[in-house]
């Protein structure tokens, strides 16, 4: 017999709490383009050149299979408002670039990087990283050559395939944004 005093009481989820899940799968027939489920939402999103790939290599076009977290939200502060999210939160700058490089210590990491260097650009020209969602793939261990800057970021127009990430569009971002945590599950495959 239950203790009357003491009542289970369940909390349903309100619309602005995290989701607990997310997910990425290709579309059917189609390995650069998917459907990523958030919410009971299904939004149309565009995927690696290489499609999805569970043995994800520097430069195979893939996209990771795998369960990621969202670490942090990237954004063009001087082109859009700061987005709702649960996530932190840094405005990109000019100087921010992600390490690609398997040989350099900082691999798949965000770097400070001088006119001219090496590096990818988070300030681009094109709209394409004007929200960018860093994810833990390839973060603990890293490993050299296994993939960096993996990250959920504005599609190409016609959803064309990206280098490896996952792309949606401006209103897509900015719903997902509004329901992403980090302790998010990101489940692509």
């Amino acid at each position: 017999m239950g203790n009357e005093a003491f009542p289970r009481t369940y909390q349903t989820p309100s619309r602005d709490s995290p989701l607990s899940a997310v997910f990425v799968r290709a579309a059917a027939g189609h390995r650069t383009r998917g459907w990523l489920t958030a919410g009971g939402h299904v939004l149309p999103v565009a995927l690696g050149r290489g499609g999805i790939k569970a043995n994800k290599f520097e430069g195979d076009g893939g996209t990771p299979r795998g369960v990621f977290h969202p670490v942090r939200l990237w954004w063009r502060a001087d082109r859009h408002p700061r987005p709702a999210t649960h996530l932190p939160v840094r405005p990109i700058t000019a100087a921010d670039a992600w390490s690609e490089d398997p040989a350099e210590r900082h691999y798949n990491r965000p770097v400070r990087r001088a006119p001219g260097e090496a590096g990818d650009r988070l300030m681009r020209d094109d709209h394409l990283y004007d929200f960018i969602v860093e994810i833990d793939h390839n973060t603990r261990p890293r490993v050299a050559g296994r993939g960096s800057a993996v990250f959920l970021h504005l599609a190409r127009p016609q959803f064309g395939p990206t280098a490896g990430c996952v792309g949606l569009t401006p209103g897509a971002m900015r719903h997902l944004l509004a329901r992403l945590g980090p302790r998010t599950r990101i489940v692509i495959g």
